[in-house]
């Protein structure tokens, strides 16, 4: 019974032997498999180093205002009794916009025009007697001062019935009125808005450190939303002498011919100037950059023999951007070979495949004008 059960033992542990060291030697030859197992390739768009010629410039953005432009008002309180435009009426300067009733302003007129009338017959007959000493002089003087009053009196009241009648005062496009005919109207109420087009200011904003690249008759260019296929060009035409202490930037004042009205006050810009002369700069594209808290990387390719490539990781210093394109400073060569694509794929001595195809190369234009859908 006891040998029995000693064969039994020494049977069932030679065949756990052989399990556990089945297991072992397979798990041996996994592990040296996946040892020596060629690292995964990662695949990836590649370009070089290459040189372009770029000017320096400055990016901010504005907005557009009128060289005249105001919303028009009346001085004086009446009714209104003639409307002579229609809302986005392009008018010229002196044009009649509105009248006001001056039925009571002319009655008072003629009175006053009559009492000038008496007064100035006076005067003149007490001139005559004064030449004869027969009036003192103080009554001539009273009555020439009675003459002046009333002339005064009648100019004031011609001026009055002027404020009533609205004119134009200047070339521009009239905006939506906000009167309507027959309705009283009291002083500094509003009638409607009148806008000049042609030209047209840009205003904006730039640092102070900016100062000593500003020029009175700099060339400014500007693209705005409502026309991305265009861009427009003029020129600066003022430069605020105090600097905004608030904010430690300067206002700059650019002029547009703006000949097709295209450009509209208050339309929002987005403004570009360039500084100084053209200079050599390499340039890559802003896909092959990692932007870390410490320090911008690039991949380049290697060649690490049998036809093998690999990168590493290098720091570079960058510097100006220009649409898809970005300048650098320090840490690549004239040449270099770098990943444009798949960058997260990829670290130190991955071993890389390059897809040639031209499709799936990332944009190099330095002024892209994405359509909007």
């Amino acid at each position: 019974m006891i040998k029995r059960m000693i064969l039994m033992l020494a049977a069932t542990g030679i065949v756990f032997g052989l399990i556990f060291g089945y297991k072992a030697i397979g798990n041996y030859f996994m592990n040296d498999f996946f040892d020596n197992m060629p690292p995964p390739s990662a695949t990836i768009t590649a370009t070089e180093v290459k040189q372009d010629s770029w000017t320096e410039s400055m990016q901010t953005v504005g907005s557009f205002v009128p060289v005249n432009g105001t919303m028009l008002t009346v001085q004086v309180a009446g009714v209104v009794t003639e409307i002579n435009f229609q809302n986005g009426q392009a008018v010229n300067r002196g044009d009649t916009l509105l009248t006001l009733d001056t039925d009571v302003d002319i009655a008072e007129r003629d009175r006053l025009a009559a009492a000038l009338d008496i007064a100035e017959r006076e005067a003149r007959r007490l001139e005559r007697l004064s030449e004869s000493q027969n009036v003192s002089e103080s009554d001539l003087q009273r009555a020439q001062s009675e003459v002046a009053q009333t002339r005064a009196a009648l100019a004031t009241q011609d001026a009055l019935i002027r404020q009533k009648t609205i004119r134009a005062p200047f070339d521009g496009v009239l905006g939506i009125r906000r009167v309507n005919l027959g309705q009283y109207v009291s002083p500094g109420h509003d009638l409607v808005a009148i806008e000049s087009f042609t030209p047209i200011f840009l205003s904006f904003n730039l640092p102070e450190h900016r100062l000593s690249s500003l020029s009175v008759g700099q060339r400014v260019r500007a693209s705005v939303d409502a026309f991305t296929s265009e861009e427009f060009r003029g020129e600066i035409v003022a430069i605020e002498p105090r600097i905004r202490e608030s904010t430690r930037s300067v206002e700059v004042q650019a002029l547009f011919d703006n000949e097709n009205a295209q450009l509209r006050p208050g339309m929002f810009a987005r403004v570009r100037m360039d500084v100084g002369e053209a200079r050599d700069v390499k340039v890559i594209p802003r896909t092959a950059v990692q932007f870390n808290p410490f320090g911008n990387v690039v991949y380049i390719i290697e060649e690490a023999g049998d036809d093998e490539l690999r990168v590493q990781q290098r720091l570079i210093r960058t510097g100006q951007t220009r649409g898809d394109m970005i300048a650098v400073e320090e840490g690549l060569e004239l040449g270099d070979r770098i990943a444009t694509s798949g960058l997260l794929k990829l670290r130190n001595d991955t071993v890389v495949k390059i897809n040639e195809d031209e499709a799936l190369q990332p944009s190099t234009d330095t002024d892209p004008t994405p359509r909007n859908r």
